[in-house]
């Protein structure tokens, strides 16, 4: 079974398969226990800071990588915030951490 990309989205290299690396039809990777640590865990107070604050800068893909979760995950994470409008207190907490350095 083939895998189909939106256009312009992340094509993976074709030695992806050989290490296991699968993507859905939205060009994101599934779930590897390798990249994907904190898979199934609870989000730390400093994840969820981490994610409010660089969600508009860093691409999904980055996110995943330095949290250890699927893109999607701190996608559906993010506009859970978002609609919960807590986004700005936690990327207000992690700004003041970043003052008193």
């Amino acid at each position: 079974m083939g895998q189909r990309f939106i256009r312009g989205a992340l094509a993976p290299h074709p030695d992806d398969v050989l290490d296991g690396i699968t993507y859905d039809s939205g060009g994101r990777m599934e779930y590897h226990p390798e990249f994907h640590f904190s898979h199934g865990e609870p989000w730390s107070f400093e994840d969820l800071e981490y994610l409010c604050t660089f969600y508009g800068t860093d691409d999904a893909r980055t996110l995943a990588f330095a949290l250890g979760k699927t893109e999607h995950t701190c996608r559906v994470k993010y506009y859970k915030l978002k609609l919960d409008g807590r986004v700005d207190y936690y990327r207000d907490c992690y700004r003041r951490k970043l003052e008193a350095n």
